[in-house]
Formats: structure tokens, sequence, C-alpha cells
């Protein structure tokens, strides 16, 4: 199978009382552990784990060697699943994923994790740059509130308007159950 699962910094801080908190990023992980899931029993060698791991602590989260850096339990690599170290939103940039891809031959690539308004829409533009036929598990994405100029884009705002941003000229954007739907 040419295909492959990215999995984007579903890491601790994200999730409550973390240094990042995101809106409702349990759901999203939930969801991309049905999509894990799916992809272990049918393409697990295909099984890509990103993790951020801060370079600056003035990031202020992600810090290494702190609870919060860790994968989330939700979506916790097996020992065989790679995982590629990035430090940059785009999970590309100045890492061995795309040396792991064409390793593999994998032609397509199905996109979870957080955040939709940084690391996933910087790994999808980025995967579609470098040939890569993308697809995005909407549902399995979290991002938070944004703010401007002393306005607050609510959060399901800021999701919809990145996913609707990529959907058709960069991705094939959908949910977790149609995506599973069409895999049965």
């Amino acid at each position: 199978m040419n295909t492959a699962l990215i999995i984007v910094d579903i890491q601790k801080d994200y999730f409550p009382n973390g240094k990042m908190e995101l809106s409702n990023p349990e759901a999203a992980a939930t969801n991309a552990a049905k999509v894990l899931e799916w992809f272990r029993k049918n393409n697990k060698e295909n099984i890509f784990h990103v993790q951020h791991i801060a370079s600056n602590p003035a990031m202020g989260f992600f810090l290494p060697e702190t609870e919060g850096v860790e994968i989330h339990e939700t979506v916790e690599p097996l020992k065989d699943e790679t995982i590629v170290i990035k430090q940059f939103a785009n999970s590309f940039l100045q890492t061995d994923l795309e040396k792991h891809l064409a390793k593999n031959e994998i032609t397509k690539l199905v996109v979870v994790g957080m955040m939709t308004h940084m690391c996933i829409d910087a790994t999808v533009r980025a995967a579609v740059d470098l040939g890569f036929e993308t697809t995005l598990i909407e549902d399995a994405c979290a991002t938070r509130d944004l703010s401007y100029d002393g306005k607050v884009v609510p959060a399901e705002q800021v999701h919809y308007s990145f996913v609707s941003a990529l959907q058709g000229m960069y991705a094939e954007v959908t949910s977790t159950e149609s995506f599973l739907q069409n895999r049965a």
C-alpha cells in the first residue's frame, strides 16, 4: 500500500493542564486513534508519529524532558512505529520524514493531529508541494482560539477557516467516519 498515516504533534502540552491547551483535544485524539487503529490493522508499516520538541525554551511548551513534550497516550506509538522529531511547524522541514516516505514508496498521505492553524496547515501544504496526494481527517485535528488587534477568533472558526482553505487545492478533507466507511 502506498499510503502513510502522519500523526502530527498529539502531545500532552495540548491537553488540559498542558502549557498550550487546545479546544477539545480529546475528541480530536480519539478520532486520530480510530484512524491509527485502522492503519495498524491494514497498513502497519506506514505509520509515522511526528513529535515537536522545542529548540528554544522561549516557545514555552514542548520543552525537552518535560511531560508535556510526550506523545499523548491516546495515540502512543508502538515499538515498531517511526517517530519523527521536528522543531518547526512543517513536519518535513529539517526532518527525515520525506526520506522515510520515499524509502517506503509512499505517494499518498493521511494527516491527523494538532494544531490545525499551524502544524497541520504547514505540513499539508508542504506535503502537496513535495508531490504527495493528501487526505486531511478534519475531526482528528484540533486548534485554539486566536486573536488579532483585540478581536478573538473562536477555535471552531479558526479550525474551519484553515480546513476550508486546504480543501480541494491542497487536500481531500473528510471526517473520521467517512474515511473509515470508505475503507471498510
